[in-house]
């Protein structure tokens, strides 16, 4: 059963023939991401234009009588099948909210690596809370749908639009990205890769707060920033491109920003890294052949590289 799109506040998914539910879960990209300050209760202020991609996990739903309430499968190795995973965080916050007596298996296909800063478990927890909504026959409806995904995670507001958004504050104010602009993203090529560590997001937090102050960006920049690019029809994604946490990233891990100034400088490529990282991700002119491209990633950063060609939704 595949989902589909319907005109409305969130994207449906089809009625199925069976009892199990599935849902995609689309990675995410931060094309403009700018780290602003720091707030009173310790977390960060940003501006961040972020758009899904194509390539994603899915995720499916078996309703039926579990003891513990909610069970989590998944046949990739690390992921965690406790507490400690998002779907299962979201399905239960979910139960609460609504009252209703909800159980169920929930089975992930996980295709987004961790660590990435590709937004992999505030998707699949989205996903969980787009199933358990159909599951209960739309208890919640978008406005209470969109609140419980904020006490979740900054970016899950995005995974349940499917469309590119802007995000300001700690993440909880959220536009959706005007039709011409978003029209300007869909079906941009991009080809992600990740080196074989992951980044903490708490910790690239952290060091933000301990570096210079001149690390961050003022929100009158970042504004500024992001309007001249949409106000102007004629410019390329790549003008919009910009992520003030590559300072502490790369600071630590030398070896990323070698290779993103090797693929600029051997292929004209835009590179950028995608939120707090370790993933990066290049966007690619029509038709282009990535091998080239690929074979450089994996003699830079080894064999064990993930490597994925993808486009925006």
């Amino acid at each position: 059963m595949k989902s589909h799109w319907k005109s409305g506040a969130y994207p449906c998914i089809e009625e199925p023939a069976v009892s199990i539910l599935s849902a995609f879960a689309p990675a995410k990209i931060n094309l403009f991401l700018a780290i602003t300050g720091r707030r009173a209760d310790g977390f960060h202020d940003l501006v961040s234009l972020v758009a899904p991609l194509v390539f994603g996990d899915d995720l499916s739903f078996e309703p039926g009588q579990i003891p513990e309430g909610f069970a989590l499968q998944c046949p990739q190795p690390g992921v965690p099948l406790d507490e400690s995973n998002l779907i299962l965080r979201a399905a239960r916050l979910y139960a609460e909210t609504s009252g209703l007596p909800l159980s169920g298996r929930f089975v992930l296909e996980k295709r987004i690596p961790m660590g990435a800063g590709l937004g992999g478990g505030s998707s699949d927890a989205s996903a969980a809370l787009l199933l358990l909504e159909q599951a209960s026959g739309g208890a919640l409806g978008p406005e209470r749908l969109d609140a419980l995904a904020s006490q979740i995670g900054s970016d899950c507001p995005l995974f349940l639009r499917r469309r590119a958004i802007v995000m300001r504050g700690r993440g909880e104010r959220v536009e959706v990205l005007a039709s011409d602009l978003a029209g300007r993203l869909a079906g941009q090529g991009v080809l992600l890769f990740k080196p074989s560590f992951g980044i903490s997001t708490p910790w690239a937090y952290k060091q933000m707060a301990a570096a210079s102050p001149s690390f961050y960006l003022p929100e009158h920049e970042a504004e500024a920033r992001l309007s001249q690019w949409s106000q102007t029809s004629a410019a390329p994604l790549a003008d919009l491109l910009y992520n003030n946490m590559e300072l502490v990233a790369y600071r630590k891990y030398l070896a990323m920003p070698v290779l993103r100034d090797l693929l600029v400088r051997r292929f004209g490529l835009p590179v950028l890294m995608s939120g707090s990282g370790s993933c990066c991700f290049a966007l690619l002119p029509e038709a282009y052949d990535c091998a080239p491209v690929s074979a450089a990633i994996r003699e830079a950063w080894g064999a064990d590289s993930f490597i994925q060609e993808t486009k925006l939704i």
